[in-house]
């Protein structure tokens, strides 16, 4: 079966040595897609409202993000998240290399 969700859209504004700096744009229900982070990371929102958060096992559950109001999460985490807005959102997701 093909797969029709929408994907966010990444674009990678900085990937050094110490960090990787990607900007993340979501139209309405677009989704990253399953991924493992792989690095500790920053998230940055840059629009203020809700993301849709499927964990292992398939759990869902939202969180609620305020424009320029920042949260961390350590490597290791395994989701997909996606837009439950019915407008664009983005945020900035900050990863350490160090």
């Amino acid at each position: 079966m093909e797969d029709t969700t929408v994907k966010a859209v990444p674009i990678v504004k900085i990937d050094d040595e110490r960090v990787r700096v990607t900007e993340w744009r979501f139209a309405p229900g677009a989704a990253t897609g399953w991924h493992r982070h792989e690095l500790d990371y920053v998230v940055v929102p840059l629009t203020t409202g809700r993301l849709k958060i499927i964990g292992p096992e398939g759990a869902e559950s939202f969180a609620e993000l305020v424009q320029g109001e920042p949260y961390s999460r350590p490597a290791g985490v395994e989701h997909d998240v996606v837009n439950a807005n019915d407008y664009d959102f983005a945020f900035l997701e900050v990863e350490t290399k160090r």
